[in-house]
């Protein structure tokens, strides 16, 4: 977009942006009347697009069908014109319950029946007569990341068939609409299936054009209630009710909008479920809204609601080679892959740009995005679809504020709220189990704490993990960082101070001898725990627990001393944090230690990066203020953990490469990730989604790495903290000759705008956000900048 199509933009959408705020739909809810822009949006040339010429294989639909989501309710989409199919997920539609049940050795069950799993809500099945694959020509299905919609289109008996497919924020539904050029019609069928034993229902509909609808209504084993509503109107021709489902016949176009949802509600008082809340009359009142909109006005809302968000931030690695831009999406990340081929940086930038787009879609005002977020293709999801609480919603979260999306970060913040009530009960009533190895041995007991998996109800799943409370603590406070507001601080502060208390009870006083003098003193340690996921399960002062709690109690005392509260309190977590043991490098290896002890107790090549949680995502270790020996002990543990493995751990690899300055080996890892999948393998599926091979054979969709990765290139670009912003750290050859990025989030309160030819910096603006004060810093430049919230300077 250039800068006369950029002005027109926000001229037309400024209105409607100024009134998102009061769309937000937190859970599934009445919504209030829905702005619509006054014309269409300036599209211009896709600089992002997945495509592809051939159709998307039910059978292998979770590899190769496109993800299309508001935040609230997804789909994947498949099939060809003859068979297209909807695989519908709520992000609130999860079986379990908010009981807790302990295993016989304290641990926390990790059931279906007890703690749950995120399952699907609906399948959905729009045929179209006479429109086999073998009948077309001219296929090509994409998914546009600029404009934020998914479109099929093709060729029949010389006639141009078009479809156009989105999940609306403002509308709150999932839309298809079918058009054709050349004067013909077609004719088919629409079929809602049931996930969950459900007899769906269709009925005609009093409408000024053809219409027909077709709904189902259930209650899961727990309570939880849900609906779908699908419901079809044509510009031509008719539509009716029959056994099936809906016919439509002889239509110039058809339109099928698509609204389901649970009567689940963020509130621990209500048991998570809003009897108020009916979830079929709403699911029919809300398509029945946005069927009564012209189809183009509701592409066009859409669009200009998704183009809100995802015009904050552009990124320009360089241009790619005219055969490269003319190959599909899949053809071209295999050709990357092959032995000695050039970089194609336009994919790369692309990639990036796809971890936002499954922010946007996956991550706004509802649920936060578990495992596999929005996208499932069956009730049997890995790991339960959940949360997990040892790096994977903490990756999930790393995205939004580097990358302009600061809003889609709130989620996160509203779940761990909502569920506080229940994980300090929890904690208080069962952490000192005398069946937990992690129990506290002092037997005291405050705060709160989670177990690694949580689900949506409080409850927790699989082991306990005493530092996951530390660890959304971090996620939390770098949010702050990254967007200054004591609103916001204040809100988070109860987690902060109520993790600061567990670890206060938690601490254990030891002995160790002072390597510098010889002589002993005394030191805090985490008591019995594992380094994820290794063990052992009774090690005391594992490296990850103390570098968090580090960082918590630094987080605490600075939201303490911000916010004018617990003043008394906060110099007491300040004289325990001077206590804390903290790792040391190993004698025999030259790693930082993972225990306390030189030797290595686990996997050499672990796939979590445990005892690094100090360097990234924490900043007590930093390159260029902490020792060198300490810096080399992170360098020689990065380098023992390799360069393979599953996606997620490639891209926390990647960052603290980044973070180390080494442009090569995070480049390195970001390909590994970009390689295709196949035949299980771990990497990069048909549709972009990250997959990784199981140990049974079978492979999984997880999607942490789609948001982790993009977060690496990012640190590439841009590594911050209060008080500092490093340019270009880690920037491969691959991006060099020219590129440039805008809309950039830097913590301090910043956002920046950067471009650069042959490897240095051309021009930088910085715009404030909040922050008031800090160094710019490229190369051997540097220099301080103040300014005021909102202002914006111009550095170079």
């Amino acid at each position: 977009m250039g800068p006369t199509d950029r002005r027109r933009f926000l001229h037309l959408t400024g209105a409607f942006v100024t009134a998102l705020p009061w769309l937000a739909l937190p859970r599934f809810l009445e919504g209030k009347p829905v702005p619509r822009p006054a014309s269409p949006m300036p599209t211009g040339p896709a600089r992002h697009t997945l495509w592809y010429g051939g159709a998307a294989r039910e059978s292998n639909l979770l590899r190769e069908g496109l993800p299309v989501g508001n935040g609230r309710i997804g789909a994947l989409v498949g099939g060809d014109p003859a068979a297209t199919c909807l695989y519908v997920t709520d992000a609130s539609m999860w079986l379990g319950k908010r009981d807790v049940v302990l295993g016989t050795d304290g641990q926390f069950d990790y059931s279906t029946e007890h703690f749950g799993s995120l399952v699907m809500l609906a399948k959905v099945y729009l045929s179209v007569e006479g429109h086999e694959a073998a009948q077309v020509t001219d296929y090509r299905r994409e998914l546009n990341l600029d404009q934020g919609y998914m479109r099929v289109s093709y060729r029949k008996d010389g006639i141009a068939y078009t479809w156009n497919i989105f999940a609306s924020y403002p509308d709150d539904a999932i839309a298809i609409h079918l058009s054709q050029t050349g004067g013909s019609d077609f004719s088919g069928s629409v079929a809602l299936h049931g996930m969950h034993g459900d007899t769906p229902r269709a009925e005609g509909v009093r409408w000024p054009t053809p219409a027909a609808a077709t709904r189902f209504e259930g209650t899961l084993e727990n309570g939880l209630k849900y609906a779908t509503n699908v419901m079809a109107v044509a510009g031509s021709g008719s539509v009716a009710a029959d056994g099936q489902g809906l016919r439509f016949t002889r239509c110039n176009s058809l339109t099928v909008i698509l609204c389901g949802g649970t009567n689940y509600t963020p509130d621990a008082t209500k048991g998570y479920m809003d009897p108020a809340v009916a979830p079929l009359a709403l699911a029919i009142r809300k398509t029945e809204a946005a069927a009564r909109v012209s189809p183009k006005v509701l592409l066009n809302t859409h669009v200009a609601d998704y183009r809100a968000l995802f015009d904050t931030m552009r990124v320009d690695f360089g241009t790619s080679s005219k055969a490269q831009r003319a190959m599909d999406t899949w053809a071209r990340l295999q050709a990357r892959a092959a032995p000695g081929s050039s970089a194609d940086p336009e994919l790369e930038a692309t990639y990036l740009q796809y971890g936002r787009y499954l922010t946007i879609a996956g991550s706004r005002d509802s649920l936060p995005t578990g495992l596999q977020g929005l996208w499932l293709d069956s009730n049997v999801s890995p790991w339960m679809a959940d949360y997990h609480s040892d790096i994977n919603i903490q990756m999930n979260y790393w995205l939004p504020d580097r990358a302009g999306l600061p809003s889609c970060f709130e989620p996160f913040t509203s779940y761990c709220l909502s569920q506080l009530d229940d994980w300090t009960d929890v904690t208080r009533k069962h952490f000192n189990d005398p069946r937990n190895v992690f129990r506290n041995s002092s037997g005291k007991i405050a705060g709160w704490t989670m177990g690694i998996s949580t689900n949506i109800y409080g409850a927790g799943g699989w082991r306990w993990h005493p530092a996951g409370n530390a660890w959304l603590c971090n996620n939390l406070w770098q949010h702050y960082q990254y967007n200054p507001s004591k609103a916001y601080l204040a809100r988070i502060y109860p987690l902060l101070k109520g993790a600061a208390e567990f670890w206060e009870s938690r601490l254990l006083t030891i002995s160790v001898k002072d390597p510098a003098t010889g002589s002993m003193r005394e030191v805090l340690v985490d008591d019995a725990d594992w380094s994820p996921e290794q063990g052992p399960l009774d090690a005391k002062g594992i490296t990850y627990a103390q570098e968090l709690v580090w960082d918590l109690f630094e987080n605490y005392r600075q939201a303490s001393s911000l916010l004018g509260r617990d003043r008394g309190y906060a110099a007491k977590i300040g004289e325990l944090q001077a206590r804390l043991y903290l790792p040391r490098i190993s004698s025999t290896s030259g790693w930082l230690e993972e225990w306390m002890t030189p030797e290595n107790l686990g996997e050499k090549q672990h796939r979590h990066l445990s005892p690094l949680v100090g360097f990234f995502p924490g900043d007590r270790i930093r390159l260029g203020d902490s020792p060198p020996a300490l810096i080399e002990g992170v360098t020689r543990l990065l380098e023992a953990r390799g360069t393979g493995g599953y996606g997620w751990a490639c891209a926390w690899r990647a960052i603290c490469w980044a973070r180390l300055g080494d442009a090569a080996k995070a480049y390195r890892l970001v390909l590994t990730n970009l390689s295709p999948s196949k035949n299980r393998s771990n990497g990069t599926a048909q549709n972009l989604f990250d997959m990784y091979l199981l140990d049974d054979g079978n492979d999984a969709f997880q999607i942490d790495a789609n948001f982790g990765t993009p977060t690496a290139m990012l640190e590439m670009l841009i590594t911050s903290r209060p008080g500092l912003i490093v340019l270009l750290p880690a920037l491969p050859e691959a991006w060099a000759a020219s590129g440039s990025v805008t809309g950039l989030g830097a913590r301090g309160g910043f956002r920046v705008d950067m471009a650069w030819k042959h490897g240095k910096v051309t021009s930088v603006t910085v715009r404030s956000v909040g922050g008031e004060r800090t160094r710019v810093k490229a190369g051997a430049w540097e220099k301080d900048i103040s300014l005021r919230a909102g202002d914006v300077v111009t550095v170079i």
